[in-house]
């Protein structure tokens, strides 16, 4: 049984370990992926999403996680699959972001250093 839980325990570093590192490349702190409630605030200003408070309305807050996490794919490059995979299993796809190559590139995908990359192809 002690072994169980020793994995259990190690299983559960491992992802919050995952979601910290993903908030940490979209220059976030890391520390506010174990903060509840402030984490989705986190999240929805990753992945660009204005109303994240909906997340307190029952039912409406399924939604919107569903909304935030597809954001949060598409700043860091990915497409609508990747949603999928980080809501049904995020114990693989929350580390894919975290510990893989992905990299942020602005709330809902849109680099911010847009308008500077085309300003020195005009010159």
């Amino acid at each position: 049984m002690a072994i169980i839980l020793i994995f259990y325990f190690a299983f559960i570093i491992f992802i919050i370990a995952s979601i910290w590192k993903t908030f940490e490349k979209a220059g976030q702190p890391g520390w506010a992926s174990i903060v509840p409630f402030y984490n989705y605030y986190i999240m929805a200003k990753m992945g660009g999403v204005k109303n994240w408070w909906l997340i307190f309305i029952p039912l409406i807050n399924i939604y919107i996680i569903i909304v935030i996490f597809h954001g949060i794919s598409k700043s860091f490059g990915k497409d609508a699959g990747f949603t999928v995979g980080l809501i049904l299993l995020g114990f693989i796809f929350w580390p894919i972001l975290g510990f893989g190559s992905a990299k942020y590139i602005g709330p809902n995908g849109v680099n911010e250093m847009q308008d500077d990359i085309d300003a020195i192809g005009k010159k």
